[in-house]
């Protein structure tokens, strides 16, 4: 954080090894007050990383694109560190009034942050802007800590500048490194978002005003005394109160994004869960804000990716995300599938699926089937795993039921690698469908998923399903919020086998009664999308681990 302070000031040199300045009255010993300035810039680093992966981490939960948020995030913070360090010049001869101040503002700003996004994106539809204004406000704010305390720490010991700006890196570094490993593995989990940014913001005051008071009191002025004192207790019973009404705060953000019918709220390490309706009405699965499953027209979803692949043999069914159960209903319809594997990176999904009345009521209680074995883990790891081992046998179809491609954590599962593992998983003759892009909406992401695919080794064959006519179509797309686009959404496949002619979408002759597909109909919509197929589509690259072409 502090190589952004190569500029930091000097001060003015002291006399003694360890003597304080001449004027000031120090509580404990110089060395002592040199040890405690440290701490301080130790919690303060700690701190300052936690606000800045809060940000990364709603930016990515609310909007989407992980990458994008994280750039738009270091690097507007890293910019404004810059602008704070320039800043903090004008608060050289009052340094430590200008450090407690500085922090008192940087705790209430980064405590609250969190929950400002939330409001923002519950009630205003958008984020974006209050990401980029926090980034800023924060980086501003943090910059201008590491020039007030190299001043302070300047006034109590002689030190020049280098080893002085040595102590304060080190010290930065260490709770920087502290701070990036206590968010996702003790503030997430323990506290969740909200709570977590406001127990840091609590932590960060009182370091701040805690160095100020006692060991730079008595160079304050009583008037600049009873400021520090008066903000900092301002500071800390907002945050208290803040964090004494989260609860309430986040029923009615929830209420204002999915309505009052909010069942379930959880969330985990991956994401938000909300579920919604289910007894009164249609059962809406919510996934960061995004409509994963809606009960009204789930089924065309789920029967347009899994019964195309059913035509052959199918006695092992893989399925690739699909936590909710509803493709694992849709395979385990046929008598002779002998098994189908689910795996799904997020076990609370499977724990819903399972446990929930309504959810598990629309799945028809797969996860009861003895047939189904559940896995909760990372899909490229697991697969690459049964690859290496063999230890899982090859399957006979391949059903990939995940996220839209993006640049995003799920661009791996939309990869030319990911599809060479899935191609040495298949059994000979198998045959593998993957969920891409809306060809109508969004047909490079479409034709790119395509691309990549025959990359790997595979003969495609595109299809598509129409989704409903009167609003939004649910499924893996996290780049839409229902209530936000009515246009008419349809889903586009690929069905995918290795070796001879390229396969075609149909239904086998034991397939059951469908609500949505019919042979003929699923024979026009698969004609009507490789007649879509644009010119440009056949120059397109794969995508790969190092070179996701989705966001292009």
């Amino acid at each position: 954080m502090i190589d952004q302070y190569a500029t930091a000031q000097r001060g003015p040199t002291p006399t003694g090894p360890t003597s304080p300045c001449r004027g000031s009255r120090l509580p404990v010993r110089a060395d002592a007050v040199k040890f405690l300035v440290l701490v301080v810039v130790f919690v303060c680093a700690a701190c300052g990383l936690v606000y800045e992966l809060e940000l990364v981490a709603l930016g990515s939960y609310l909007i989407g694109d992980s990458v994008t948020q994280a750039s738009v995030v270091l690097s507007v913070m890293v910019f404004a560190m810059g602008i704070g360090s320039l800043l903090a010049k004008r608060l050289r001869t009052r340094a430590a009034v200008g450090f407690g101040l500085v922090e008192s503002v940087l705790a209430l700003v980064g405590g609250m942050s969190a929950l400002a996004l939330y409001a923002s994106f519950a009630w205003l539809g958008e984020s974006r802007g209050a990401i980029v204004a926090f980034s800023l406000a924060i980086g501003v704010l943090t910059g201008a800590e590491i020039p007030l305390l190299m001043t302070l720490i300047q006034r109590v010991s002689r030190q020049d500048a280098g080893a002085a700006v040595a102590d304060l890196f080190a010290a930065d570094y260490v709770g920087a490194l502290v701070g990036g490993l206590a968010f996702p593995f003790l503030l997430l989990p323990w506290l969740g978002q909200l709570t977590a940014a406001m127990v840091t913001g609590g932590v960060n005051v009182v370091a701040g005003g805690a160095l100020v008071l006692w060991l730079f009191g008595r160079d304050l002025s009583p008037r600049a005394r009873w400021l520090l004192l008066t903000a900092n207790v301002v500071v800390l019973a907002v945050l208290a109160v803040a964090a004494a009404t989260v609860g309430d705060f986040e029923r009615a953000a929830r209420s204002a994004v999915y309505g009052p019918g909010v069942r379930v709220a959880v969330h985990t390490s991956s994401q938000e869960i909300v579920l919604t309706g289910g007894a009164r009405g249609p059962l809406d699965l919510y996934l960061d804000g995004r409509l994963r499953v809606s009960g009204r027209d789930e089924y065309r979803y789920d029967e347009g990716l899994v019964h195309p692949a059913m035509a052959g043999p199918h006695a092992r069914v893989l399925i690739l995300g699909g936590g909710d159960g509803l493709a694992a209903r849709e395979a385990l319809t046929y008598r002779d599938v002998a098994s189908v594997t689910v795996v799904d990176i997020d076990g609370e999904v499977e724990h819903l699926a399972r446990e929930d009345p309504a959810l598990s009521a629309l799945n028809a209680h797969a996860y009861r089937d003895p047939r189904l074995h559940a896995v909760v883990g990372d899909a490229f790891t697991w697969l690459r795993r049964a690859v290496r081992t063999g230890g899982d046998g090859r399957f006979d179809v391949i059903v990939s039921d995940l996220p839209n491609p993006g640049i995003t954590s799920s661009a791996k599962l939309y990869s030319q690698e990911f599809y060479g593992l899935a191609a040495r998983a298949l059994a000979p003759g198998g045959r593998l469908v993957v969920h891409g892009a809306s060809p109508a909406a969004d047909p490079r992401a479409f034709w790119t998923v395509d691309a990549t695919v025959r990359a790997a080794g595979f003969r495609t064959a595109p299809y598509r399903v129409p989704g409903p006519a009167d609003g939004f179509a649910s499924g893996p797309d996290r780049t839409k919020r229902v209530g936000r686009d009515t246009a008419r959404q349809d889903w586009g496949f690929l069905l995918a086998a290795r070796g001879g002619t390229a396969p075609v979408p149909r239904l086998a002759a034991d397939a059951p009664k469908l609500r949505s597909l019919d042979p003929a109909g699923l024979r026009a919509d698969a004609l009507a999308a490789a007649r879509a197929r644009p010119r440009w589509a056949a120059g397109l690259p794969p995508s790969t681990l190092v070179h996701p072409r989705y966001g292009e």
